[in-house]
């Protein structure tokens, strides 16, 4: 199969990550190979388009099984007969305890006929011949338990970052074979995960862009898109030096485009860049691909496991939303919630030590998620009772200060009570509201601050979500904001409301609040994971960061800009966190207004659509946050 090394690639960085293992010789696994047998089909949806289709049947047919599923964007490969994947399933548990697996190629992609749409929007009330992604999940599972042998009538599913988005749609009006369904790291809505953070562009990810909007209309077993290169090893250097967004269209020939034309993609070179660039508010287009505003389709005989990771730079807001919206609409749901201490997709490797970048939380913590926690799930529901009483908690969340597991039986837990601290012009964060004063700093367009130290390439940010950051708070246009040396410890369980009261002597500008755990001098916690340059004695931990977009504070469908000079309400949301800042350490927040290249530079003069903007919108500005601003904490008492 040409471009093999295309699929490995992505499955590589946008679902697993890229951390590097010690490189050595290993036996071939042969237990996929010895234990199943892999048939491809192609089954035919309601409106006549053929989803291909990879099954691995356990060679054992004594007996019935269940089927474990996952829908993916990102390939079914191996394609061929004898050719299968060295590894299948959720974790290598549920592989030996005997499934049967089957993977689809989503619509329009690689082997799978029709014509894809990226966040396909749902259709409540289908006509006869019309499909989206919720009734093909439906025909398939249809046809899965009526055509292949040996299945016990019950059907999982799960999936990580796209695929779990598949896995959240497969339990909307759910076939009734579907028994459990575990979405991890699920992409909730695009305009808030991966690509638009509260509105701002992920200028990070331009390198996936093309990934997801290249037109194909064919069944491929080859890659027909291509990724573009940079040509530099300084990522920062070479967006600062391309400018304006605008300028970024050569990648996709955008400037050749018909870009008025609506219905026609094979007149579009990307359609995903197309579509980002035309549509840069919150309106039809974005809201009609959202997801979870249709929790309340999911009925109470799918059981759900969502999972995800407090440190996972592409989808945080998506589990969490996710399992809120489930919690919201179905009382009489089975919807349980596991946050650990992973990057995207890190509860599905099998390295015993378990790291996000520099910062080091401990042994085997992966492999206790698959083995107690992920299998238990997937046997209780798809070979058990499958009642309610799993034995497994509600939430099972992990305690990223303290570095230990938390059971409730709710989140966030019962014993949570806000508290508002403000921010002070000494540098101090406290919990009594001082004299309100403005604090000033300089947004220099041609200097942003960075989003890391690091001077390099990548495809999809990671390391940075636990980045030390003194390189920041080191810097005048950065505002900091910390307690005194806490004297017990402090837990934060649930999100964080940034309440900011600010000006701008421009008429736009974005706000960036992050919140970080200032560890003590004598800290020596130094692990192998841990860059050269650094040491845990006083390690600044990134405990949750977030942007806002400005011209979003009141709306981000009708965008509006700031009034020069007039004191302006922001309120930026910090999704969950689960931390413990421990005695001696501080708490600290920064506020900046420009994170780069992790997110477009902001032209801090109003334009109606900044995909657009020229190089003269570009304006140096002066911003102040005032000290009655507050940052709202969800306290565990």
């Amino acid at each position: 199969m040409k471009n093999y090394f295309l699929i490995s690639l992505i499955g590589l960085l946008l679902v697993f990550g890229c951390n590097k293992t010690e490189e050595k010789e290993l036996p071939k696994d042969t237990y996929v190979q010895d234990n199943y047998t892999k048939k491809e089909v192609d089954i035919i949806m309601r409106d006549g388009i053929k989803l291909h289709t990879t099954i691995y049947s356990p060679k054992d047919n004594s007996k019935k099984y269940p089927i474990l599923m996952q829908r993916t964007p990102y390939s079914s490969a191996p394609y061929g007969e004898g050719k299968l994947k060295t590894k299948i399933g959720p974790n290598e548990h549920l592989m030996k305890d005997g499934y049967i697996v089957v993977y689809q190629d989503v619509r329009g992609r690689w082997m799978s006929e029709g014509v894809y749409d990226n966040m396909r929007a749902y259709l409540p009330n289908k006509k006869a011949n019309e499909s989206d992604e919720v009734s093909d999940t439906y025909d398939t599972i249809d046809w899965l338990v009526k055509n292949v042998e040996n299945n016990n009538g019950n059907v999982g599913t799960w999936g990580i970052s796209y695929p779990g988005h598949y896995a959240t749609i497969s339990a909307i009006d759910a076939h009734p074979a579907l028994k459990a369904a575990s979405p991890q790291a699920c992409i909730g809505d695009f305009f808030f995960d991966d690509f638009h953070h509260n509105g701002a562009f992920l200028l990070s990810y331009f390198r996936a862009i093309s990934l997801f909007g290249t037109y194909k209309d064919m069944p491929t077993d080859s890659a027909w898109y291509s990724l573009p290169e940079l040509k530099t090893q300084d990522q920062y250097q070479f967006f600062l030096d391309k400018g304006p967004l605008k300028n970024l269209n050569e990648y996709f020939q955008y400037d050749k485009l018909d870009v008025s034309s609506t219905t026609s993609k094979d007149k579009i070179d990307d359609f995903f860049w197309k579509e980002i660039v035309e549509h840069p508010n919150y309106d039809s287009v974005w809201q009609s691909k959202g997801i979870i505003q249709h929790m309340d389709k999911v009925p109470s005989t799918v059981a759900t496991m969502i999972v995800g990771g407090w440190f996972d730079a592409e989808d945080l807001y998506g589990p969490l939303e996710t399992y809120k919206g489930i919690e919201k609409h179905g009382k009489n749901n089975y919807n349980t919630l596991v946050f650990g201490p992973w990057d995207h997709g890190g509860w599905a490797r099998n390295a015993v030590k378990n790291a996000v970048g520099n910062y080091y939380f401990g042994d085997s913590i992966s492999l206790k998620f698959q083995k107690e926690i992920e299998t238990k799930f997937f046997n209780h529901f798809l070979k058990g009772k499958g009642d309610k009483n799993s034995g497994l908690p509600e939430a099972y969340v992990y305690d990223s200060g303290k570095k230990e597991w938390k059971s409730y039986d709710v989140w966030p837990p019962k014993n949570v009570v806000k508290e508002n601290w403000f921010l002070s012009d000494n540098q101090e964060l406290t919990s009594a509201k001082k004299e309100t004063k403005g604090i000033s700093f300089i947004s220099d367009v041609k200097r942003p601050v960075p989003y890391s130290e690091d001077i390099k390439t990548v495809f999809t940010p990671r390391k940075y979500m636990t980045d030390d950051q003194r390189f920041a708070a080191r810097r005048p246009d950065v505002l900091v904001f910390e307690t005194d040396v806490l004297t017990q410890d402090f837990t934060l369980a649930g999100d964080i409301l940034a309440k900011l009261k600010v000006a701008t002597t421009g008429t736009a500008a974005d706000w960036i609040v992050k919140v970080i755990d200032v560890h003590p001098a004598d800290a020596k916690e130094n692990n192998d994971k841990m860059q050269d340059h650094l040491k845990m004695s006083n390690y600044h931990l990134m405990v949750r960061s977030e942007v806002m977009r400005g011209r979003f504070r009141n709306s981000f469908e009708f965008p509006e800009p700031f009034i020069p000079n007039k004191k302006t309400e922001v309120t930026i949301k910090l999704q969950d966190v689960f931390h413990t800042f421990k005695k001696g350490h501080k708490l600290q927040i920064q506020v900046q207004s420009t994170w780069f290249p992790l997110i477009d530079l902001n032209p801090q003069t109003y334009v109606d659509n900044i995909y657009k903007a020229e190089e003269k919108d570009f304006k140096t500005q002066t911003h102040s946050v005032f000290t009655d601003s507050t940052i709202e904490f969800s306290v565990l008492k």
